[in-house]
């Protein structure tokens, strides 16, 4: 007898991390509802990105939620606050950047897990990582493991019995394996986009933290990076 298909919802940002968190859903056999949030970004453009790779993976759905952020601001992403480019690895591995939006992936879990609920999914998928972050707290696997302890806590599904599990396949890798698992899985990469800063005529910059840690995965890997940028990334 063939086994139920599962359900898992994805929490889809158009980025090469959220992309290939959705093709491993899929691969694990899940069908799979992608949320993707519009929260005032600075990088709009990965917008579309989402709808790309979610159609290219064919997702059971897609949803798009706005939420404007840029009421709070706080971050280079959500407010007139520059972009930084050009840090070095070791700043980028080790402090917090103008980047960080204040409480994001609280606020899109919190978001993610109420679709789960409503869909029915037992699942939930983030491309979070602990390794190339970007020094975001909210990427670590402290917070993961204590959002899972809140969304059994806080969820009829978790209060009986049936708490819906938070996956993160992305948390101990390196861009460079997340570069080599999207290509095992077939992702076009080059429909995912990761900049934070894109330039007016539709480029990755290459000097943000994003750009170089996508490009530094790429040439780790061995892999042809299908990244058109306005700068070339530097290599240290």
């Amino acid at each position: 007898m063939a086994l139920p298909e599962r359900t898992a919802v994805v929490l889809l940002s158009g980025g090469l991390d959220s992309a290939t968190a959705l093709a491993v859903a899929r691969w694990q056999g899940y069908s799979c509802h992608a949320l993707t949030v519009s929260y005032g970004q600075r990088h709009e453009v990965e917008m579309a990105a989402a709808t790309r790779v979610a159609r290219a993976l064919g997702t059971a759905g897609h949803k798009t939620i706005t939420l404007n952020l840029r009421l709070f601001g706080g971050s280079a992403l959500t407010a007139d606050i520059p972009v930084p480019h050009g840090r070095g690895l070791d700043s980028m591995a080790n402090d917090i950047p103008a980047t960080y939006v204040p409480a994001r992936n609280t606020i899109f879990l919190s978001l993610t897990l109420g679709l789960a609920e409503v869909a029915g999914a037992s699942d939930i998928f983030i491309g979070v990582n602990a390794l190339d972050y970007s020094g975001y707290p909210d990427c670590r696997p402290e917070f993961i493991d204590a959002f899972q302890t809140m969304a059994t806590l806080a969820t009829k599904a978790g209060v009986e019995g049936r708490p819906i599990r938070i996956n993160t396949p992305l948390q101990y890798m390196t861009k460079a394996d997340i570069a080599k698992e999207a290509d095992r899985l077939g992702l076009d990469a080059g429909i995912s986009w990761s900049c934070y800063d894109p330039t007016p005529d539709g480029k990755h910059c290459g000097l943000c933290d994003s750009c170089r840690l996508r490009s530094k995965g790429f040439a780790e890997a061995g892999l042809v990076d299908p990244t058109i940028y306005a700068v070339q990334p530097p290599k240290a």
